[in-house]
């Protein structure tokens, strides 16, 4: 990445067992662009979901950009994720199993200065799962302080 612009959905890798990830392209506005490159982007609430044999990404948030006129985007509009046949065709058949669903993982500024998504195939954690993620997690801390002293 040639900024440090990586936004993280912690929420997905808690509440999700992540089976493949892909990273997509996003269609976006001028604006859009200006504002998660400012770091104003938020994944907790986004989903994706196909429409017509296209994969949007619903509710991700993107701050109006301040510097804006009234040309400003909508914050929470449907964007169109950019990915080849291949692989829509796939995530479509593997979607529409029962328990698995596609959630958006990072969004991130590309080598080339263009806004990625990494979407992810996931089936949803039961709660003795996240009980388990919790302790591992817990785990991992109480190592690295270890290894600390």
């Amino acid at each position: 990445m040639s900024q440090d612009i990586y936004i993280k959905n912690k929420r997905a890798y808690f509440e999700y067992a992540i089976l493949d990830k892909y990273t997509a392209g996003i269609k976006l506005l001028g604006t859009e662009i200006k504002s998660i490159r400012e770091g104003k982007a938020n994944l907790n609430d986004a989903f994706c979901t196909f429409i017509d044999g296209q994969l949007f990404v619903r509710n991700l948030h993107i701050s109006e950009y301040s510097y804006g006129s009234f040309y400003n985007h909508e914050a929470k509009r449907d964007r169109v994720l950019l990915l080849n046949k291949k692989e829509l065709k796939k995530l479509q058949t593997r979607g529409e199993e029962k328990g698995l669903t596609i959630v958006p993982l990072a969004l991130f500024i590309s080598e080339r200065g263009f806004a990625k998504l990494e979407i992810g195939l996931a089936q949803g954690k039961k709660t003795y799962d996240k009980r388990e993620s919790l302790k591992e997690r817990d785990t991992k801390v109480e190592m690295e302080r270890a290894m600390k002293r």
